[in-house]
């Protein structure tokens, strides 16, 4: 990612999860805030969800999205993975995003930071292991299609409308994993999948 002297112009998220009423935001704010002062890193805006990890239904992390690709910020500071993605490949697709956008990304608990080489190469390495996993994925999909053909079962899937193609393709990048967008869309999990790998 970047390594210029820019000045950075931070956006901070948080969420805490409705599932335990005694947490509260502030506890990640007061530590992010004070990360961003000791490293001068002007806060741009604060972005609070309060939702489960698993939910799509989360305002702040949208709006924050929405402050990247308009450009107002040039840095994400989060308090740790797992307040803010909701799956590894979440994760992954959110920091490709950014990265392709020239935004860093901050962790405060892990200690990464995509500005840097270190955290650059942790991203790196997420990234991989994430391709290796879809990898495997499409090896089962496909050795299990062989064997059904083998059987003489029908292995050819009905095409999907336009509408569905576009669905599938926002659902993806809006980070779901391939079985959440079947499920969302109740369409055969070897559809979504084999439509997604040639987006």
């Amino acid at each position: 990612m970047t390594h210029t002297t820019k000045k950075k112009r931070a956006a901070i998220y948080a969420r805490v999860s409705t599932d335990d009423t005694r947490q509260d935001p502030e506890t990640q704010l007061m530590q992010l805030r004070d990360y961003a002062r000791v490293r001068e890193i002007e806060v741009v805006e604060e972005f609070v969800d309060y939702a489960t990890g698993t939910t799509e239904e989360r305002g702040s992390y949208r709006r924050l999205f929405e402050a990247v690709r308009k450009g107002k910020v040039n840095t994400v500071l989060v308090w740790r993975y797992d307040r803010f993605a909701r799956s590894t490949q979440a994760l992954i697709n959110a920091l490709k995003e950014f990265q392709s956008r020239g935004v860093d990304f901050i962790s405060y608990q892990e200690g990464i930071d995509t500005s840097t080489p270190q955290g650059e190469m942790v991203f790196t390495i997420m990234a991989s292991l994430a391709q290796f996993e879809s990898s495997l994925i499409g090896d089962r999909v496909k050795a299990g299609m062989a064997r059904a053909k083998s059987q003489g079962k029908r292995c050819s899937r009905p095409t999907i409308s336009q509408d569905t193609q576009e669905r599938i393709k926002r659902l993806h990048q809006e980070g779901l994993s391939i079985n959440q967008i079947s499920k969302r869309l109740d369409i055969a999990y070897g559809t979504a999948w084999n439509y997604i790998k040639n987006l």
